[in-house]
């Protein structure tokens, strides 16, 4: 669905100059440098996928978005969309995707969210029977009944994002790009929006690009994790492989009935011990949960155990601060 090969993004920057003489010759000559917004960016996204895109502020993730989308053409490199070179036919590519961005709305301030849909229906030459059986799905989906009718001003911002994500989805784009979709929400609102996200995936293979600072987004919608920083893609693949490498490993903690507790296998390390509560720490790429649980339970009397996952944005922070480190000390 989406080809991404050797992309490069530059922008040219002009020098600032301090006083009224520099402010003078600037009129006339200027002087400019490159700036690398992504280098050699390199990934392939097939249909269906729910991919999350992630990165520091400034690590090029709206630069990548905005390539993939029409709005902005590479320096280098090439981006085919289902097909499609985005930057050269945008308009063929608009048909087909579908964007949200978290704080610019798409919705009409004095009609009502039933007027709005009407005039992308026209706007996209969507068939009306299409048109109604998708307006239908997604105000049953995202329980819009309530606030159909009610004009855009007088929505909360949850209803807002609710109503901004169907109108995405209006022409049953195979690609759907969320840039901060539930920011600023509260528990409930992010929970339908979540669910919502599965929910569309799961019943008509939408592809979805997800770029987010909020990692329990990632946690519940998400099977891919794309990690970009500096411009350049540092992580590719799958969710418990990230935590896994990343991470310190997963944490066990177990009390025993007794405290004459042994364990023998190299691959399960004990990290913390006080009386018959033992602290045990292991990667899944080296032994299963389920073995792990059973070797150190198996032959010995327990009163409770507690699994603790690694945590995703302990994780990714830690990661972002030792690049950073890293290239500070360049």
């Amino acid at each position: 669905m989406i080809e991404v090969n050797g992309v490069s993004k530059d922008y040219k920057m002009y020098h600032s100059n301090n006083g009224w003489l520099a402010s003078v010759k600037s009129l006339f000559t200027r002087t400019h440098y490159w700036k690398k917004a992504v280098t050699d960016l390199n990934f392939h996204i097939q249909e269906g996928e729910l991919v999350g895109f992630i990165g520091p502020n400034g690590a090029g993730k709206s630069t990548t978005v905005k390539m993939l989308s029409g709005v902005l053409t590479p320096t280098r490199g090439s981006i085919r969309v289902n097909g499609i070179i985005p930057s050269d036919d945008r308009k063929h590519n608009a048909m087909h995707i579908g964007v949200v961005f978290g704080q610019r709305s798409q919705l009409y301030w004095d009609l009502p969210m039933e007027d709005t849909f009407q005039l992308f229906q026209r706007m996209y030459h969507i068939p009306a029977p299409e048109f109604r059986r998708n307006t239908e799905f997604f105000v049953e989906l995202l329980e819009m009944q309530s606030f159909y009718r009610t004009p855009v001003r007088q929505l909360s911002l949850g209803q807002k994002m609710r109503a901004n994500l169907a109108a995405a989805l209006l022409h049953d784009p195979k690609i759907l790009y969320l840039d901060e979709p539930t920011i600023g929400l509260d528990v409930i609102a992010k929970t339908k929006i979540r669910r919502f996200l599965r929910e569309l995936n799961e019943e008509k293979k939408t592809t979805v690009i997800l770029t987010t600072h909020d990692m329990d987004d990632i946690e519940e919608v998400c099977d891919r994790l794309m990690m970009i920083d500096d411009g350049r893609i540092i992580y590719d693949g799958g969710l418990p492989e990230f935590k896994d490498r990343f991470s310190g490993g997963t944490v066990l903690e177990v009390d025993f009935a007794t405290d004459d507790f042994v364990l023998t296998d190299d691959r399960i390390q004990i990290v913390g011990k006080t009386d018959s509560s033992v602290t045990f720490m292991f990667h899944k790429r080296d032994i299963g949960v389920g073995e792990a649980i059973s070797l150190i339970t198996r032959k010995h009397d327990i009163r409770d155990l507690r699994l603790k996952e690694p945590e995703l944005e302990k994780t990714i922070g830690m990661i972002y601060e030792n690049n950073k480190r890293g290239r500070e000390q360049l």
